[in-house]
């Protein structure tokens, strides 16, 4: 063995001193050199390296630290290294070694985005499905990818905004869709080797792009939200869709108007009352409408017709409404005809089958009564009355509110409430206003200003509460035709008139109220959180405060009037008698939060503006601190809180202790006990020259180090830390117990709150009555249950703010019909204040028969059950309606429907055509309004022959007409002239009647040219000779002006 070791040797070292030159001589050699080098140091022994492998239960279970204990084992390893990347293979498999790799120089290839097969989604059921593609898409390997396809199938008609993170994320060819409309960046993802497109925001433009896709834009969006879950100690995300939001289904949106109901309206209509050529036959067939605001909660039906829909639609003004989905492919369905003519958004569901179930709460001790004076808290009986008659509902409306009920659920999904059964609204007890009248009155929106501003609302609107200006806006849209209730909202309104101080110290009290209805209702929806449990706090104390304004005024009255007559008191004892009493609610509230917390809420001075979350929200997790500025419940809530706040107390006490204590021990002040998601708990040094003694003491084992600091484990510090930790979790979860136990509290009670938001939203509209007649000097009517109609020097309240704005004050006009003068025919001038005058004197009736004062001297109104006018038409070309068509049909509509109790305004009808077709349908419409209708009516005209036509005299005192017109009186309004081609309007009226228009003047006023206005005047003047024939009058203008041309 020896002597061929001795021959290696001697091969090896010729190897070294002679450099071969082949490459075998080369392998040789290194194997040589490699075989010689086995040789014991020891003479005479040989030893070989050999590898040796532990077999899996030889291997060690534990980790001992440097202290000698044993580390905590390590949690179940759910995770993996990715897969290695392979070399690549050669082309050739015969290159030899001495080959060297030589670049090869290519061409840069663009990359080219494969996307895979688009989603298109929309509201048409009938859009590409996920089921078109092919197994291998149907069956990617990502979860998320696999999660959207199905949501995406399972929403078609929705826009899926899928929760990833901070981020909701939209993908596939419905990003590129998204990303246009929010005008947001358009980027790809990489799956399952294919490139997508994705587009996303973070969570704080929720809002902001939620109302451009909802409002703006009117379309549905499926929110999928995340979920983290754990299963054996791992971390995974369980996403679903937990509702669609709609238009008609917002409940807490930040762009949710406070000061408007946003209503959800279904209509139902037999689908099968059309014949062969699809021409409606409803004619006075019933209609069932159920409509409900999800942000309060208030749910209404109602029988109505075809006749009466337009008008209801227009009154509701719902934002989104639902019909049966039979009628989706019955485009000339006649309900569909007037929702296409009103422009509005119209959604379809599937109406369920009679279910075993009912999926309303029928047992509520308010549900189904009826709720024709909803809005009257006088009328209304008691929430624990059990007693109160229920109503019985036609199978119209059953079919209707079983519509919406079916449509919530498939849209709010998780977010669907408990509904009660829907209170009635009949057709008795409310002032009819037609779709025209609300429009053309402005009683809701301006026509010029297309919004509020403007309008009567926006005029006598003096609300301090958001829910109030919702109750206002209602009431003037449905007045009130009930005596009882006219006169009790008029003696509230005069109790606080005469009391201006007492008006104003409750008008501040009620600014500190928040929106309860609405607060109320995302408690019932399971989504109040902190901030709504504080603002309902608050505001049961300043419910509080009102009752207490209300008691201590009537005692500083007993002390100044010893007699002090109870009928006085009468009205707002009848209102606070009915307000609950709540206080241990709010006690609770007041309990359960920290009195900084509050205080900062209710405004106080300091008070933060940052929106307290949910205990263990997300946006709450603050695991690494450990300040008592993080809990928001107040220890004393539950012995569970303070015995958990009293260890962690004690264990910072203990980090604080331990802190000093190594800081002195270790001469580093700027050692501090920390703990981080890198590093968990650790030991912390600022500066390197202190670390000196802590890298000598063997409990602090180096962990991380910087320039300047260095981190350290040390046990004793990890175990307190652990415990800490803990008990901050173990609080979060009884925090979120406590505000549970609060919800419960409120939804117990939730009648009772609902009932007090509606009372104090009748003070408000009252109190805000009450501060308009002092400010507009209105004075309050009589309301008699007859035919008169009588309004002393009564103003326009609009027409008269705009006035007073610019300096300029309003002409008032005394308005009288009785029995003996029913009709009234007004001419005059343009711009002499006809339209005016017509106007204010239905705005005086809705006014009064609302509960307010009105804009007048003296007025004695007697009830009208229904408002129509015909003012301010104009063309509707889309539906190949010309002006004059509109005006009919506005006409045609008022005769049939008017009553002897309605009031009609009609102004300059007949226009637009000839001037004796005109002539002879005003003539006619006068006719029909006397002898069929026999209502209160103005009739506004240029047609002066109408006097002649009617037996209107000059020689008559008190001009009236004759005969059948007897009934008829003449009133106009004329121009003044002030010298030099200079006049001035007579806004006051006359008896009487003006043959002259006066319409050059207008003209003049208007900067018509003045060789036009010329050539007017003496055209003017040729047709205005003799009683010539129109051929004659024609020859006569012509001969005149050929010669001066």
């Amino acid at each position: 063995m020896l002597a061929i070791l001795q021959t290696l040797r001697n091969a090896a070292s010729h190897c070294i001193n002679n450099k071969p030159a082949s490459l075998g001589q080369r392998i040789c050699c290194r194997a040589l050199t490699g075989a010689a080098s086995i040789e014991s140091s020891t003479p005479g022994t040989i030893q070989v390296k050999r590898r040796t492998r532990k077999k899996a239960e030889e291997l060690p279970t534990t980790f001992v630290l440097a202290d000698g204990t044993k580390a905590k084992p390590l949690p179940e390893f759910k995770g993996g290294i990715e897969k290695p990347i392979r070399p690549r293979k050669l082309k050739s498999p015969s290159t030899s070694l001495e080959d060297g790799p030589k670049p090869v120089k290519k061409a840069r290839k663009k990359r080219q985005t494969k996307v895979v097969a688009s989603i298109t989604t929309g509201a048409s059921p009938a859009a590409v499905s996920v089921e078109e593609r092919d197994d291998s898409e149907l069956q990617p390997r990502n979860q998320l990818a696999r999660e959207i396809l199905d949501n995406l199938n399972k929403f078609p008609h929705c826009i899926l905004l899928t929760r990833v993170g901070q981020f909701y994320e939209s993908y596939f060819e419905q990003a590129v869709e998204v990303a246009a409309l929010l005008d947001i960046k358009l980027t790809t993802r990489k799956w399952d080797g294919q490139r997508i497109h994705m587009c996303g925001f973070p969570l704080m433009h929720f809002d902001k792009h939620m109302k451009t896709l909802i409002q703006h834009h009117k379309r549905f969006v499926a929110m999928c939200e995340e979920f983290p879950k754990f299963v054996a100690g791992a971390r995974y995300f369980e996403r679903r869709v937990v509702r669609v939001i709609t238009p008609g289904t917002l409940i807490d949106e930040s762009f949710l108007n406070p000061y408007e109901n946003n209503y959800l309206l279904a209509v139902h209509s037999d689908a099968d009352v059309i014949d062969a050529n699809g021409i409606g036959v409803l004619g006075q067939k019933k209609i069932g409408l159920a409509w409900i605001d999800i942000s309060t909660g208030d749910f209404l039906s109602k029988l109505s017709s075809l006749d009466t829909l337009r008008d209801d639609l227009v009154r509701i003004n719902p934002r989104e409404i639902v019909l049966d989905h039979r009628l989706q492919g019955l485009p000339s369905h006649p309900v569909r005809t007037i929702l296409e003519e009103e422009d509005s958004f119209v959604s379809y569901a599937h109406l369920p089958a009679t279910s075993k179930e009912p999926p309303l709460d029928e047992d509520h001790p308010n549900a189904g009564h009826d709720a024709t004076a909803s809005d009257d808290i006088t009328e209304q009986t008691d929430d624990n009355n059990s007693t109160a008659p229920t109503i019985s509902y036609t199978p119209q409306e059953e079919n209707a509110f079983n519509l919406v009920t079916a449509y919530l659920h498939a849209n709010l999904l998780e977010n669907m409430p408990t509904l009660n059964l829907p209170n009635r609204e009949g057709n008795d007890g409310r002032m009819r206003i037609d779709a025209h009248t609300i429009k053309a009155l402005e009683i809701r929106e301006s026509m010029k200003e297309g919004g509020v501003k403007g309008s009567l609302l926006s005029t006598v609107k003096r609300t301090v509460t958001s829910s109030g200006s919702r109750l206002l806006g209602r009431w003037l849209c449905s007045p009130s035709t009930s005596l009882h209730e006219i006169n009790a909202r008029q003696t509230l309104v005069a109790f606080f008139h005469a009391r201006p101080h007492f008006c104003t110290s409750l008008r501040v009290a009620l600014k500190d109220i928040e929106d309860a209805g609405r607060i109320v209702q995302r408690f019932l929806l399971g989504k109040g959180g902190p901030n709504d449990l504080l603002a309902l706090g608050n505001t049961i104390k300043a419910w509080g405060s009102v009752r207490q304004l209300v008691e201590d005024e009537r005692r500083f009255e007993m002390q100044e009037v010893p007699h002090l007559s109870s009928q006085d008191w009468a009205s707002i004892d009848a209102l606070m008698s009915r307000l609950s009493e709540l206080s241990s609610i709010q006690q609770r509230i007041d309990l359960a939060f920290r009195k900084e917390i509050s205080d900062s809420e209710s405004g106080s001075e300091g008070a933060s503006d940052e929106e307290l979350v949910e205990p263990g929200d997300a946006r709450n997790r603050t695991a690494w601190k450990f300040g008592h500025d993080k809990w928001l419940i107040n220890p004393a809530f539950s012995e569970e809180l303070t015995t958990l706040h009293e260890n962690l107390k004690n264990f910072l006490q203990q980090r604080e202790q331990k802190e000093l204590e190594l800081q002195r021990r270790f001469n580093a002040p700027s050692l501090t006990l920390r703990t981080s998601p890198a590093y968990g708990m650790h030991v912390h040094l600022a500066k390197k020259r202190e670390q000196g003694e802590l890298n000598k003491a063997e409990a602090f084992i180096s962990i991380a180090e910087s320039g300047t600091t260095k981190s350290y484990f040390n046990q004793e510090w990890s175990h307190l830390g652990a415990r800490i930790v803990e008990t901050a979790q173990a609080l979060e979860i009884a925090e979120r117990d406590a505000c549970e136990l609060l919800r419960n509290e409120v939804n117990e009670h939730a009648p009772q709150l609902r009932r007090n938001a509606r009372i104090v939203d009748e003070l408000d509209v009252t109190l805000g009555f009450a501060q308009l007649a002092k400010e507009m000097n209105f004075v309050r009517p009589k309301i008699r249950d007859d035919h008169s109609y009588y309004v002393e020097n009564g103003r326009h309240p609009t027409v008269e703010l705009g006035l007073l704005t610019s300096g300029r004050v309003f002409t008032p006009n005394t308005t009288q019909m009785t029995p003996q003068s029913r009709l009234h025919i007004i001419t005059g001038p343009n711009m002499a204040g006809k339209s005016t005058l017509l106007r204010q004197t239905a705005l005086i009736a809705i006014l009064a028969q609302t509960g307010s004062f009105v804009p007048a001297d003296s007025a004695t109104i007697g009830l009208v059950d229904q408002l129509f006018s015909r003012v301010g038409a104009k063309d509707d070309l889309f539906h190949g309606r010309s002006t004059f068509m509109v005006e009919m049909m506005e006409t045609a509509e008022i005769l049939r429907k008017a009553t002897p109790r309605s009031l009609v305004i009609m102004d300059e009808v007949g226009r637009g055509t000839t001037v004796k077709d005109g002539l002879a349908i005003a003539f006619a419409t006068i006719h029909h309004l006397l002898t069929v209708n026999r209502c209160r009516a103005l009739f506004a005209t240029h047609f002066h022959e109408l006097a002649d036509m009617v037996g209107y005299t000059e020689q008559q005192e008190n001009p009236a007409g004759s005969g059948v017109f007897k009934d008829v009186t003449f009133f106009h309004s004329d121009v003044q002239d002030i010298g030099d081609d200079r006049f001035a309007y007579s806004y006051r009226l006359k008896p009487g009647i003006n043959r002259d228009s006066h319409g050059l003047k207008v003209a003049q006023l208007a900067g018509l040219p003045s060789k036009c206005l010329t050539i007017a005047s003496a055209t003017l003047d040729c047709l205005k000779h003799g009683e010539k024939s129109t051929r004659q009058e024609e020859s006569m203008v012509h001969s005149e002006f050929w010669t001066t041309t």
